[in-house]
């Protein structure tokens, strides 16, 4: 443990911020542990910065060592009802970049409305596991750059998964494709854990709007359902009206929001 307080010193009362380890931080009062702080990488390469803290004073005191140990920009995520939390990470100059909104929905193809629903003409659904990597890969790479030219990734929900730098595929084994004659069309993303979540639906821009999205959400949400499972869960950022309404068109509602915040 490096017990060297950190350069900044206390203001006004007795917490001292000592770097314990690479990108985590503790406060001290008289030896006790009395709030921690952690850095890390997310998969896109955006930093992000998590607090707990039993004191308004000792969360000041370890958001204030943050932008002098690590590079800026710094991310952070909130429960939007957090209001109290909020309020701190805003006073110590963070700023709201963007709001992500939770929805649970019914994977019974009878709740959801779904049942019976066939692809579009000239399409195939591949079930994970039978997915041909290289070519996940290259509609996954395509649908990225195509979402990066015109919205941007940003708005795409947040990828918080572990994956090898530059590769973009988190595992292949969640992923389930629509295929045309000679490619992938699109792709849906499902990962598993007490409630699944749909981590992705996406579709190449020129085969939008013939019902592919939905034949993938249909085929994902049926298998969960086969497999046992009730409720799946999914996030969509606040400007992607198109996921929204394919959600809320499967009997999903929203249940909560999250907060994206930066320091600059």
């Amino acid at each position: 443990m490096n017990t060297e307080p950190f350069t900044s010193a206390p203001r006004g009362n007795d917490v001292v911020i000592t770097r314990v380890a690479d990108r985590q931080w503790h406060a001290l009062d008289d030896d006790l542990v009395v709030g921690r702080a952690h850095a890390e990488h997310r998969p896109d390469g955006r930093l992000f910065v998590s607090i707990d803290a039993w004191h308004d004073a000792v969360f000041d005191e370890l958001v204030g060592a943050l932008p002098a140990a690590l590079p800026t920009p710094l991310y952070t995520v909130v429960d939007e009802a957090d209001a109290e939390l909020t309020d701190r990470w805003l006073r110590a100059g963070f700023t709201r970049w963007r709001r992500e909104w939770e929805y649970v929905l019914p994977t019974d193809p009878q709740a959801t409305g779904l049942g019976g629903l066939l692809p579009p003409r000239g399409v195939t659904i591949v079930p994970a596991g039978q997915v041909d990597e290289r070519a996940l890969r290259d509609v996954d790479s395509a649908i990225r750059a195509e979402v990066e030219a015109t919205v941007g990734w940003h708005s795409m929900p947040a990828e918080v998964r572990p994956r090898p730098a530059g590769d973009t595929i988190i595992d292949p084994s969640m992923y389930a494709v629509a295929a045309g004659p000679d490619r992938y069309l699109g792709l849906i993303r499902v990962v598993h854990a007490r409630r699944p979540r749909i981590g992705l639906v996406a579709v190449r821009a020129g085969e939008q709007r013939r019902g592919i999205a939905r034949a993938l959400l249909a085929h994902a949400l049926a298998t969960l359902h086969r497999s046992g499972h009730t409720m799946a869960s999914a996030e969509v950022h606040e400007s992607d009206r198109a996921a929204s309404a394919l959600l809320t068109g499967v009997n999903a509602r929203a249940v909560s929001s999250n907060l994206e915040l930066v320091l600059r």
